[in-house]
C-alpha cells in the first residue's frame, strides 16, 4: 500500500514582523536598507508593509510547490507556530488543493528565531488507506552529556556539554497506514553560518551537525532494538550539509560547467554508516540530486542536497526501484540549471524573489515492507 512523503523547507513561515533591522544593518531587508529612514516608527510601518507585500506571493509560490508533491506527509522546516502553519495551509493551500492536510504538528523548538520543524499530514492516502497517529515524541531536551555525545571539537568551538543537541528538534511521529507502522522524524540540523576566525562556516559548525546526525541515530536505535533493520521509518528534514556539490564554473567562453564533486566528511555519513538508512535522493544522477542554489558572485556558486528523505533498511528494501521527485519550479531565475533540467518557473517568480522557498521539496512514493 503506497503512501507518500515529502520535506520542504518553506522558509521562514512567520506570523510576527521582526523590527531588528532598524538598529542593525545587517539584519535589515536589502529594500528597506535603499532609503534613509530616521524613526523606528516610520521603519516599523514600512516593515510591516514590505513584509506583507512579500509574503503574498511568497506564499502562493510555496502552496503551488508542496501541492506538486502530491505528499500525503509534509515534513516542513522554519514553521514559526501551529497558528501561522493553520493560516498557510487554510489561506493558500486549502485554495488548491482543497480539504487536505488536517493534520498539524510541532512543538517549539530551540531555535533563537523560533523557526521550528512541523509535520502535516492527509486522513488518508490518495489510494484512500487511513493515516492514523499513534504518538507525537519531541526531543528538543536532550543534551550532549545526556547522550554521551560531547566531543573535543564541540569544546573547541565553544559548545556547554549540559546544552542541548538540536538547534531546533528531531520531532518523532508513529503513524500507522492502512493499519501498518511507520516512524517519521522530522529535524532541522545547524546551519552552516559564515566564516569564524578564517574557518569556512561549514567546517566551524560541522561538530555540531555530527553531534545532531548521532543523536538521531541513538534516538532511532533506542526506539526500535533489535527489530531497526526490519522496521519502515524513515529521517526528513534540512540536514544543512551535502556529501557532494555540483561546482558551478565558467569555461573562459561564456559559457559554464557543472561538475560534480564529492566532499571528504558530512554529517550524511554519520546516518548511512554501515548501512543504517538509505539517502533515497542517491538514486537520482548526481547532476540531479541538488535541493538548494548557494552563490556569493561568480567565483562561488555551487548545487548541493540539503534536503534528504533517509529510508530504513526495510524501506529501502521494499522499494527498490523508487527514485524521489524534486520540485524545482518554484527556484528564482537566478539559480542555474546543469543543462536538460530547466523547468518551467510558477507565474510571479522573480529574479531572486518572490519564490516558493531557496530550497526545492522532495517527494517519494513508497510502499510499507
Amino acid at each position: 500500500m503506497p503512501f507518500r512523503i515529502a520535506t520542504f523547507n518553506v522558509e521562514n513561515l512567520m506570523n510576527r514582523f521582526d523590527f531588528s533591522g532598524f538598529r542593525n544593518q545587517l539584519l535589515q531587508d536589502r529594500a528597506l536598507s535603499l532609503f534613509e529612514i530616521r524613526e523606528e516608527s516610520d521603519y516599523r510601518l514600512l516593515e510591516m508593509a514590505r513584509a506583507i507585500t512579500h509574503a503574498d506571493d511568497t506564499r502562493q509560490l510555496s502552496a503551488l510547490a508542496i501541492a506538486a508533491t502530491r505528499a500525503d506527509i509534509i515534513c516542513l522546516q522554519e514553521v514559526y507556530n501551529l497558528a501561522a502553519l493553520q493560516a498557510f495551509e487554510y489561506g493558500y493551500l486549502y485554495k488548491m488543493i482543497g480539504s487536505g492536510f488536517r493534520h498539524k504538528f510541532t512543538t517549539p523548538g530551540n531555535d533563537g528565531r523560533g523557526i521550528d520543524v512541523a509535520i502535516m499530514l492527509r486522513e488518508e492516502t490518495a489510494d484512500g488507506q487511513a493515516i492514523e497517529v499513534e504518538e507525537m515524541v519531541s526531543h528538543a531536551h536532550v543534551s550532549f552529556e545526556e547522550f554521551g555525545l560531547f566531543t573535543p571539537a564541540l569544546a573547541e568551538i565553544g559548545v556547554d556539554p549540559t546544552s542541548r543537541i538540536f538547534r531546533r528538534d528531531c520531532l518523532e511521529l508513529r503513524l500507522r497506514i492502512g493499519g501498518l507502522p511507520l516512524t517519521v522524524f522530522c529535524v532541522h540540523f545547524k546551519s552552516m553560518g559564515p566564516p569564524r576566525e578564517g574557518v569556512p562556516g561549514r567546517e566551524a559548525s560541522m561538530p555540531i551537525r555530527i553531534a545532531e546526525a548521532a543523536a538521531v541515530r541513538r534516538i532511532i536505535e533506542t526506539r526500535f532494538g533489535s527489530r531497526i533493520g526490519h522496521a519502515d521509518w524513515i529521517v526528513a528534514g534540512d540536514f544543512n550539509d551535502y556529501r557532494e556539490r555540483v561546482m558551478v564554473i565558467e569555461d573562459g567562453e561564456g559559457g559554464l560547467r557543472f561538475e560534480p564533486r564529492r566532499e571528504e566528511t558530512s554529517c550524511v555519513d554519520v546516518l548511512t554508516a554501515g548501512g543504517f538508512c538509505e539517502n533515497l535522493v542517491e538514486r537520482r544522477d548526481a547532476l540531479d540530486r541538488w535541493t538548494l542554489y548557494h552563490t556569493r558572485g561568480p567565483k562561488e556558486r555551487h548545487l548541493c542536497q540539503l534536503d534528504y528523505l533517509m529510508a530504513s533498511p526495510a524501506l529501502a528494501k521494499a522499494n527498490p526501484q523508487t527514485r524521489p521527485d524534486i520540485i524545482r519550479n518554484g527556484q528564482p531565475f537566478r539559480t542555474l540549471f546543469p543543462p536538460g533540467q530547466e523547468v518551467e518557473r510558477y507565474p510571479r517568480t522573480g529574479w531572486d524573489r518572490p519564490k516558493a522557498s531557496d530550497h526545492c521539496p522532495v517527494a517519494v512514493s513508497l510502499s510499507l515492507s
